[in-house]
């Protein structure tokens, strides 16, 4: 089964979207199950990751009734306040539906750097094991000294580093990012999600050449047994179609064994999150 391991769904409002500026206008509208099922198909993927755009309790539950509805979308990766004293009542609540898989918070976003180490949200995250739910690193590259620390804190939760922690590929900066990304995937229990390159690259301008350093990098220290790879639609759609994305992925596997590549096209995320079919 091919996995498209991260994605994402929103009814554009301007004000719930701030960030997207006007260099990203085509981002400007909805993007639902019906506009993301025929890209799907053409990739010849079975089955989608919706993960959070919004850090509100109503849109996780907006995804999962989007995920009852639509059975390619195989799972969600939602927000709570982790750092709410209600965590554990609401975690129990929604892991009631089998599709929330894990969460995840905009840590990029957080002014202070080291805000995986607060300890409202230490005690938040130490709650997941208990339901079974992963969680998602959306960090950039200086925040992986401190993304190593918050890991090691929690050697038995699931942890997934998205868009490989977004290194500064337009300004070929790497060494850096490198030893930092190094570090985190020595940790046995975080996976990595080959997404969200493309925008970090030149847009207009981007090659393959210029990623594959990084992809080597990811390769190198996480190996093909914990990686996934994914979209990052509809944002990667700012400097690259659907197809070209996924392509990026799947030609850069051409040299690997079967089994390594079936592992990253859909192998992890099917084994990591205990995943289905979908039903027709």
């Amino acid at each position: 089964m091919h996995i498209d391991a991260h994605q994402h769904f929103w009814n554009y409002d301007p004000g719930e979207y701030a960030w997207i500026d006007d260099s990203m206008k085509v981002l400007r509208r909805n993007f639902l199950p019906h506009d993301l099922a025929p890209e799907l198909r053409r990739a010849k993927f079975d089955g989608c990751i919706a993960v959070q755009a919004r850090q509100t309790i109503e849109e996780t539950r907006w995804l999962l009734r989007l995920a009852e509805k639509s059975a390619f979308i195989l799972g969600v990766i939602g927000w709570v306040d982790l750092r709410s004293a209600d965590v554990h009542s609401t975690l129990a609540e929604l892991s009631r539906n089998p599709k929330l898989l894990g969460v995840r918070h905009i840590v990029q976003g957080e002014p202070d750097d080291h805000f995986l180490l607060r300890p409202d949200f230490l005690r938040g995250v130490s709650a997941l094991e208990e339901f079974g739910l992963t969680y998602d690193i959306l960090i950039y590259p200086r925040h992986l000294p401190v993304a190593a620390e918050f890991v090691a804190r929690f050697p038995s939760q699931r942890f997934v580093l998205d868009h490989l922690a977004k290194p500064l590929i337009k300004a070929g900066e790497i060494q850096s990012w490198a030893a930092g990304v190094r570090e985190l995937a020595g940790f046995p229990n975080v996976y990595c999600k080959l997404s969200g390159l493309v925008t970090e690259a030149d847009w207009t301008s981007w090659k393959p050449a210029q990623i594959k350093p990084y992809l080597d990098v990811a390769f190198e220290c996480f190996g093909p047994e914990r990686l996934m790879i994914g979209s990052d639609w509809p944002v990667c759609t700012v400097a690259a179609s659907y197809a070209q994305v996924m392509n990026l992925v799947i030609n850069y596997l051409q040299g690997h064994p079967d089994q390594g590549r079936q592992a990253v096209l859909g192998g992890n995320a099917q084994r990591l999150w205990k995943l289905t079919s979908p039903q027709p």
